[in-house]
């Protein structure tokens, strides 16, 4: 048996070596489009099926198990992407400032005929942030690629009063659901 995690995410790699598995790393490249009046969790699970669909196309094995997901983070059922500059940046940060926004993470674990799912959905409270310690948190390079321009597992993680959830949800693989999904498999971590 084989796994393949269908993400270039380091963060995704970490958490699957957290949990003890061993695993080869093949992203799947789709569009990542959100369709007309699409709410957000169809979309993230659209996302994630989508990547496993994709990978399972390039590892056909039937002793290939593919794991997917995707990550999406959104405020008042409008989702925030990876911003694209420091004025996005500054924006969804001046969107999330002293409010509570959601963190939804779906996973796919699949073995040829067989895909399981799971939806994680966090609650992430967020104090006031003035637009100076926003500013410094772009310059540190930390948001450029982040979903909603934070990362939880690093200085972002400052913003943050309160959660809800999953915390390895809110950083891109619902551990807790994944596990479950994998022992459905009969495959065991740690």
């Amino acid at each position: 048996m084989s796994i393949v995690l269908a993400s270039a995410s380091p963060r995704r790699a970490e958490l699957l070596h957290q949990i003890g598995l061993d695993f080869d790393v093949s992203p799947s490249d789709i569009d990542e489009s959100v369709h007309a009046n699409e709410p957000v969790v169809d979309y993230v699970q659209r996302m994630a099926a989508t990547k496993a669909a994709v990978a399972r196309q390039r590892h056909s094995s039937e002793d290939t198990i593919i794991i997917a997901a995707d990550t999406t983070v959104a405020i008042d059922n409008t989702i925030l992407g990876k911003p694209e500059d420091e004025a996005q940046c500054l924006d969804m940060l001046a969107s999330l400032s002293g409010r509570i926004h959601m963190v939804h993470t779906a996973v796919v674990v699949s073995q040829l005929d067989y895909a399981g799912k799971a939806l994680s959905s966090s609650e992430v409270s967020f104090r006031h942030i003035d637009e100076a310690e926003a500013k410094n948190y772009w310059r540190t390079g930390e948001p450029k690629d982040k979903a909603g321009s934070y990362a939880i597992q690093g200085k972002g993680a400052v913003f943050i009063d309160k959660i809800t959830g999953s915390y390895s949800g809110i950083v891109g693989l619902p551990l807790f659901e994944l596990t479950q999904l994998l022992r459905d498999m009969d495959v065991y971590t740690l």
